[in-house]
């Protein structure tokens, strides 16, 4: 049986060939490749975080206040020996690992998310789709395997409706509700490009291919460069929901069936709020420091978490995930999968869909050479007593 540390021999083997890795083995290379060739604005996008980019920082280095402690002679070193596998939210992975919902891919290539989900899909991972993303609902669906949409709810209920119809009628397994952008942070990145790249109708696809969406609008917003500006100028008067609460979710469970996840808690109060009202999942998440600067770990915020609901429901981590190690540990703490954001994005931008799929490959050859290296058979055996604490 092949396994993804198998990705180490084929490499190898290419070697004694004279064949070396097109692109960077590490997620530090691949930020600085990119950083070095991606166009100023979509790298600042991309790599930018709040303010001073404290909570960030925050977010990788909370993964050095624990040590993996590896258990010897068990059998599980062998290539194939271990099984990766995952179920969450009722969506089967050959890994525990999805693609967070990065958007307006198109800033890296033209057919970002179509590319994403083809990559996924091959790889047996699960992807998620944000909704500000460059390709729509429909091209996405048709390209992926398994995929959830991650919904930004917009000051439109009937809105929000037509996006989570079209998301389930395109196939996918779960919505993913945001919970911690109801208006995009303080990002000096961006603002010193002055590029926010909806206002130049980038990643709005969404918005510009939905019945209820154009209905607001006078004219289409293909006919003309105006009709284009004042569908951007309605975008504008609709993203974001700052009235959103956790009953909310009680319209969303009367629109699909499909399991509900909420992204972007840290508290457990509002973790135990949000599955007291319907959902199925939370995801732990500080938006990879795009929101607020200083903020918690999200690491650090895990164990309460999972300590909170996480008898009652899935909970999976998001933000601050590099390397093979930082995955292992966030299952060692209670997660049951990773998603993973950056790093791909810049292969995305470095090298189409082969940088996607090469980004994912190396961390999926670390998570299973880590896993199996620690004493553990498979993903399912994973907790705490994997773990040294070094705070």
């Amino acid at each position: 049986m092949s396994s993804f540390v198998d990705f180490q021999n084929e490499i190898y083997l290419g070697g004694m060939g004279g064949l070396r890795p097109e692109l960077p083995m590490t997620a530090a290379g691949l930020a600085e490749r990119a950083r070095r060739e991606l166009p100023p604005e979509a790298y600042a996008y991309v790599a930018g975080s709040a303010s001073a980019e404290r909570t960030a920082a925050a977010n990788e280095s909370a993964f050095d206040h624990y040590r993996i402690l590896p258990r010897m002679l068990r059998g599980t070193t062998a290539p194939g020996a271990r099984d990766l596998s995952v179920e969450v939210l009722g969506t089967r992975l050959a890994a525990p690992v999805l693609t967070a919902p990065v958007g307006v891919l198109e800033l890296l290539h033209e057919r970002g998310e179509v590319l994403v989900a083809e990559a996924t899909k091959e790889l047996g991972l699960g992807m998620v789709l944000s909704t500000a993303s460059s390709c729509t609902i429909e091209e996405v669906g048709a390209a992926a395997g398994d995929w959830w949409y991650q919904l930004y709810w917009p000051a439109d209920d009937e809105l929000a409706r037509s996006f989570v119809t079209r998301a389930e009628a395109a196939g996918a397994k779960a919505v993913i509700v945001t919970a911690d952008t109801p208006a995009l942070g303080w990002r000096p990145r961006d603002l010193e490009h002055a590029h926010l790249p909806f206002l130049l109708g980038k990643g709005i696809a969404n918005y510009l291919s939905d019945p209820v969406f154009r209905a607001k609008l006078g004219t289409p917003p293909e006919e003309s460069e105006e009709a284009l500006r004042m569908a951007i100028l309605t975008w504008v008067g609709l993203f974001g929901n700052h009235s959103l609460r956790p009953a909310d979710l009680g319209k969303l469970r009367e629109w699909t069936d499909l399991p509900i996840a909420v992204k972007g808690l840290l508290h457990p109060d509002d973790a135990r709020q949000v599955v007291d009202a319907g959902a199925d999942a939370v995801i732990v998440s500080n938006h990879g420091g795009r929101q607020v600067d200083g903020a918690i770990a999200a690491l650090d915020a895990l164990p309460a978490v999972v300590a909170t609901v996480g008898d009652r429901a899935d909970v999976l981590f998001d933000s601050g995930i590099r390397t093979g190690s930082d995955a292992l540990i966030a299952l060692a703490l209670g997660a049951k999968a990773v998603l993973y954001g950056r790093p791909w994005a810049y292969g995305l931008g470095l090298a189409g869909r082969d940088g996607v799929r090469h980004a994912l490959r190396v961390l999926l050859a670390d998570f299973d050479s880590a896993l199996g290296l620690s004493g553990s058979a498979a993903v399912a055996g994973v907790d705490r007593s994997l773990l040294s604490i070094v705070r």
